[in-house]
C-alpha cells in the first residue's frame, strides 16, 4: 500500500507540476496524431477552450459513435479536453463524468464549464468533475451498472494497480456498455527496475502493459474478446529515453471491448452473416468495428459468434442485421490476424 501511495504521489506532481502544458513532454508517446481525429472531432475541438487543449496529455481520440443521449465515464480526465469533446457529443439528454487524481488538472477542467456549454449551446451543464482514484471508483459514489460508456486517454498505463481500473469499469459499465480507450502497450514486458523511474512512468512507458499480459488480465475479470481500432508505433524520438528503454516497442492502441457474457475465449463459427445498414452517422458507406472488421454497407459478411453478439447485443444493434443463431457451430472461425504489425506476430484471442 505505501509502494502504491509512493507512485501515486509521484504521478501527481509529475501531470501536476512538472508538466505545464504538452510541450514539457519527452517523448512523443502522449501525444495524437492529428489524423487521429474524425472530421466531427476536429470540428468540436475548435470549440474548446485553448487552455484545456495545452494542458492535456493523450496519445488517441477514444470517442466511439453513437454517444447521442449516453452517460460516460471519462478515467483520468486531465484537463477535461475529451470529457467536453463527450460532451457535445451526447448532447443536452447525455450526462459525461469525468475523474482525475490530480487537483491542478482538475481546477483547469472546472473553470471552463460554463464557457464551454455557452459555447455547446446548453442551457445547463452536462458535465461534471470528480477528484479520485481510478482504482477505487467506488469512493466517488459511482455505482455500479451506471454508465453507457467508459472511456480514458492514456491513463490506464499509468496506473500501478491496472487489475483493479479494468475491474471497476466493468462493475460500472451497463450490460453490453461498452469499454473505449486508447493507450501505451508493450511488445514485451518492461524490465521491473526501470517501472520505479518516475520520468519513464510519466511518459507513459514503464507501466505500459505487455499486450499478451493485458489479453490475460482482461480474460480473468471475465472479458474475453477485446478489439483492436486502430495502432501505431510510438517512435520515442528522445535519445536520453532511448539509452533506458528502448530495448521495449511500444505501440499506441485504440481498443474496444463490451460488457458481454456470452462472448467465447476463441473466435467460433455459427455461420452467421451481418449486413451493415449504413446509419451510423458519420459512417455512411462503412463501418470499422475494428481493424478486421470493416463493414460495408449493404454487403452480407461472414462474421464469428462475438462479432455477432457485439453487433446485436449493444447500442450499434439497430444499425446491423444479422442472420443466423448459434444452434449449429461449424468450427473456428478465422480472423486471420496478428497483433503487431512491424515484424511482431501474436497469436492472439479473438480476432485481437
Amino acid at each position: 500500500m505505501e509502494d502504491l501511495s509512493k507512485k501515486l504521489q509521484n504521478l501527481k506532481e509529475y501531470y501536476g507540476k512538472v508538466l505545464q502544458n504538452s510541450k514539457d513532454l519527452k517523448t512523443n508517446a502522449c501525444c495524437c496524431p492529428e489524423e487521429a481525429f474524425t472530421p466531427e472531432i476536429k470540428e468540436i475541438l475548435a470549440q474548446i477552450d485553448k487552455e484545456i487543449l495545452a494542458k492535456f496529455y493523450g496519445c488517441g481520440s477514444p470517442l466511439p459513435p453513437l454517444l447521442d443521449g449516453c452517460k460516460v465515464l471519462d478515467l483520468g480526465c486531465g484537463s477535461g479536453r475529451d470529457v467536453y469533446l463527450a460532451s457535445k457529443l451526447v448532447g443536452p439528454q447525455g450526462y459525461v463524468v469525468g475523474v482525475d487524481m490530480t487537483e491542478e488538472q482538475l481546477e483547469v477542467a472546472r473553470k471552463h464549464i460554463d464557457s464551454q456549454m455557452r459555447r455547446f449551446g446548453f442551457s445547463k451543464p452536462n458535465v461534471e468533475f470528480k477528484k479520485g482514484y481510478i482504482e477505487d471508483l467506488r469512493e466517488i459514489g459511482i455505482e455500479d451498472e451506471s454508465f453507457d460508456v467508459v472511456i480514458s486517454n492514456c491513463v490506464i498505463n499509468l496506473s500501478p494497480a491496472k487489475e483493479a481500473v479494468f475491474s471497476e469499469i466493468f462493475r460500472v459499465l451497463k450490460p453490453g456498455g461498452e469499454l473505449y480507450f486508447a493507450d501505451i502497450f508493450a511488445g514485451r514486458r518492461v524490465p521491473e527496475e526501470l517501472k520505479d523511474d518516475p520520468v519513464l512512468h510519466g511518459e507513459c512507458l514503464a507501466g505500459a502493459l505487455y499486450i499478451e499480459d493485458f489479453r490475460r488480465m482482461l480474460q480473468k475479470l471475465g472479458c474475453l474478446d477485446y478489439r483492436v481500432v486502430t495502432r501505431r508505433r510510438v517512435r520515442l524520438e528522445n535519445p536520453e529515453i532511448e539509452e533506458k528503454i528502448g530495448m521495449v516497442d511500444f505501440y499506441s492502441l485504440t481498443i474496444r471491448a463490451f460488457k458481454l457474457e456470452e462472448l467465447e475465449d476463441r473466435c467460433e463459427d455459427y455461420g452467421q452473416v451481418a449486413i451493415y445498414l449504413g446509419t451510423i452517422p458519420g459512417y455512411p458507406h462503412a463501418f470499422p468495428l475494428d481493424e478486421n472488421h470493416i463493414f460495408i454497407t449493404g454487403k452480407p459478411t461472414l462474421v464469428c459468434g462475438n462479432t455477432a453478439s457485439m453487433l446485436t447485443r449493444t447500442r450499434y444493434a439497430r444499425h446491423f442485421k444479422v442472420l443466423g443463431d448459434r444452434s449449429v457451430h461449424y468450427g473456428p472461425f478465422d480472423c486471420g490476424s496478428s497483433f503487431f504489425k512491424e515484424g511482431r506476430a501474436s497469436s492472439n484471442s479473438c480476432c485481437s
